[in-house]
């Protein structure tokens, strides 16, 4: 009877913790989270905040309508770079990566992981910048996909990986090349993953500031000509938050609040796909 006792003693501590530590790891994000509300709403509760460029200080009616054109620009060519390449090579590592080569790639990309994104910025800077003689969307597009490239390729890696060797086997047995099999019956069955995958990266790249400096520089005019100077809400938020005018101080903090809003809403999609694809497959 003791050791019952204290077998559920230790478990209702356990528990404990394991809540205490929960709580715990949700405090940075709550206080980070309702600092940039409370600091954010005031800007993002005018229309104007949306449909306006930035503005010099003193003028009122700034906004950030060019750094969400240029975000949404640079982000959507890169992840046309990054995505359907990232994919593709996860399905080969998967299915097919099994020698030397595969190894390289494998580390190659938990290398590019890791990398800090500034130094991926440099290289952009060289690769595109210096040739072009200006700076440009398209060579932070660049940059960004080269940051999404790895995580890419690894989350379809082990969404692929996780797909039951029966699968590949009855499409094997009906005649079917494995390349067919790779790509009409693997990766659909693995999309959840790769899905959740590709908007993290997405969401990452969105919300990275150095490898845009070095190569879209800022725009405080709103273009959608991708080969010009482009702003984006990082440098927003790095160039006027650093500044000694309240208003642009303000205007910083809004497009943070975009920028947080705009990272969650696409976690959250991911999430909503991976649990819409996994009820639907236990439906089945």
């Amino acid at each position: 009877m003791r050791h019952i006792v204290m077998r559920r003693f230790g478990n209702t501590f356990a528990q404990g913790v394991m809540y205490a530590f929960t709580v715990l790891a949700l405090i940075p994000l709550g206080l980070v989270l309702w600092f940039t509300a409370s600091n954010g709403l005031p800007a993002v509760s005018h229309l104007e905040f949306f449909l306006n460029s930035q503005r010099p200080t003193g003028i009122p009616g700034g906004g950030v309508a060019n750094a969400i054109a240029g975000t949404a620009i640079i982000v959507g060519i890169a992840s046309l770079a990054a995505i359907p390449v990232g994919v593709l090579s996860g399905i080969y590592l998967a299915e097919y990566g099994a020698g030397r080569w595969a190894s390289w790639v494998r580390l190659a990309s938990d290398v590019l992981v890791g990398a800090p994104s500034i130094a991926l910025g440099l290289f952009a800077y060289a690769l595109v910048v210096v040739p072009q003689h200006h700076f440009s969307g398209i060579s932070a597009s660049v940059a960004l996909a080269i940051l999404m490239l790895p995580v890419v390729v690894r989350t379809t890696e082990g969404a692929v990986g996780l797909i039951p060797n029966g699968l590949r086997e009855s499409g094997l047995a009906l005649g079917l090349p494995r390349w067919r099999v790779s790509l009409q019956l693997i990766l659909p069955a693995a999309a959840p993953g790769v899905i959740t995958g590709a908007l993290l990266a997405v969401a990452r790249a969105a919300g990275e500031t150095a490898p845009v400096l070095f190569t879209a520089f800022g725009n405080q005019f709103l273009t959608l000509d991708p080969n010009r100077f482009m702003s984006t809400l990082p440098l927003v938020v790095f160039r006027d938050a650093l500044t000694p005018y309240k208003d642009l101080q303000q205007e910083a903090w809004g497009a943070a609040l975009v920028l947080v809003v705009m990272v969650l809403v696409i976690n959250l999609g991911s999430r909503w796909v991976l649990r819409r694809q996994i009820r639907l497959a236990r439906q089945l």
